[in-house]
Parts: C-alpha cells; sequence; structure tokens
C-alpha cells in the first residue's frame, strides 16, 4: 500500500490552505495563486519538492510574493494540517495484516520544519510505515515515473502487488503505468477507507505483500 501524504494521510490541503490565508489576513485565493500561478513561486515550489531550493528559500519566495512575513512560513502555512483518522485507520489494519506500507510525498521541506514529523508520520521501523519515499531525496516528483519505481524498489514488491492512494488526478497514469492499482482520492475519507480494507479483504491486489 503506497499512501500520498498531503491531502490523503492528512486533511485536505486545499481546507488547510483557506484557514491560512484566514489566519494571514489575506484575500481568499491568493495563497493558492502564489503557489499554483505565480511564475517565482511555481518555480520555488518545483526546485523545492526535488531538492534544488530550501525551504527557507521557498519561505522567503513565497513571502515575498504574499507581502507577509516569511519567518518559517512553511509551518505557519501548514499549520491546520492535522492526520486523516479514517486513513491512517485503513493503513494501520492492513499494516497489522502483514501488507508493507509506504508514505510518498513530493516533500514540504524537512528544514526548519518538518510536517511529516510534526504529524507522527516520520517513524522508525516499528512504526507505520516500511518505507518513506520523499522527492527531495530522490531527485523527481510526481508524476515522474521514476519516483512509484522508487517506491516499489523500496518495498521489494511489484506493480500489481500494491495500491497507490493519491488526491491529485494527475499522480495516478505513471503508477497504473507500472500495474500499480490506484485510488482517486476524491470522496469523503471513510469512503476511501472502506475501498482499502475491501481489497485487503478480498486479497486480489496484494497477494504477496506478505512481510518477511
Amino acid at each position: 500500500m503506497i499512501l500520498d501524504f498531503g491531502g490523503v494521510l492528512t486533511t485536505r490541503m486545499r481546507l488547510n490552505g483557506q484557514a491560512f490565508e484566514r489566519s494571514e489576513g489575506l484575500t481568499p485565493g491568493a495563497y493558492f495563486h502564489a503557489l499554483d500561478e505565480h511564475p517565482d513561486g511555481v518555480r520555488v515550489y518545483t526546485e523545492l519538492e526535488v531538492g534544488q531550493a530550501t525551504q527557507e528559500d521557498w519561505n522567503q519566495v513565497i513571502g515575498g510574493i504574499l507581502e507577509i512575513d516569511p519567518t518559517d512560513l512553511m509551518r505557519r502555512a501548514l499549520a491546520n494540517l492535522r492526520p486523516e483518522p479514517a486513513i491512517v485507520a485503513a493503513a494501520r489494519r492492513a499494516k497489522d495484516s502483514g501488507v508493507k506500507i509506504a508514505m510518498l510525498s513530493n516533500s514540504f521541506g524537512l528544514v526548519p520544519f518538518n510536517p511529516y514529523k510534526e504529524l507522527g508520520m516520520w517513524d522508525g521501523p516499528d512504526g507505520l510505515f516500511d518505507a518513506v519515499i520523499l522527492s527531495e531525496h530522490v531527485g523527481v516528483r510526481k508524476p515522474a515515473p521514476a519516483i512509484y519505481q522508487r517506491a516499489l524498489d523500496a518495498l521489494e514488491l511489484t506493480g500489481p502487488e500494491c495500491v497507490f492512494v493519491d488526491d491529485h488526478a494527475e499522480n495516478l497514469p505513471p503508477a497504473q503505468a507500472l500495474g500499480i492499482h490506484t485510488i482517486h482520492h476524491t470522496t469523503e475519507p471513510e469512503a476511501t477507507a472502506a475501498k482499502l480494507d475491501i481489497l485487503l479483504a478480498e486479497g486480489a491486489v496484494w497477494p504477496s505483500c506478505e512481510r518477511n
């Protein structure tokens, strides 16, 4: 089982961003414009994700675009993100049944703020994840096909033995090309968790995902 971080293992990224806009007194939509449309914002976010920019670079650029204090901005920007209980519980049930679990995330950076650790998803061999694949560590980001292969390699599994869950449709086809079953997380978390439970009960996706 391969799970995205932001918006799958956590609450919705858009709701978090909207809460950030309110807390900073920004015009609705300003934060998303800075990330997704402003050329400097798009550039620094892409570079951050593949390890070519630091989180502090991101803080400075996005803070400048929004004309707000850049100090520890990533921490403030993700302050309303929380673990998604239904998805985490489904992953734990799969783990307890012997299924290997990986987190696959386009990175937010780790210094000075580590969002994975902050939300309890930066754990050792006795924790939830058998593998954590962050784009900044491998130098490529979703939807580059190589990052999905890195996840399979880390789990020592083939595509047909795994399922991948992501909230962005464009991130699914490269996984499907490797034979990975995919779930587009667009509904309520409980519905996605139920799909994972059904796959686990049927044993149709991960017949060889048993841990040694």
